[in-house]
């Protein structure tokens, strides 16, 4: 079984004292919360939704 590997970067906003995370691998990813560990838990929801709704838009394309 090959895994997949998505990058995702993340980085502290000092301003509006919340993390804010992007990846290049899954396009419309864009979260924040305002702990490491809440935007984690985010992500474990947000990525594969996102993967799953990339994958049917460029299905009816």
């Amino acid at each position: 079984m090959t895994r997949d590997i998505i990058q995702v970067f993340a980085e502290w906003d000092s301003e509006a004292r919340v993390w804010v995370a992007g990846s290049e691998d899954v396009p419309g990813l864009v979260a924040e919360a305002p702990t490491s560990e809440e935007l984690e838990e985010k992500l474990k929801t947000l990525i594969p939704e996102l993967l799953e709704l990339n994958a049917h838009f460029l299905k009816s394309a």
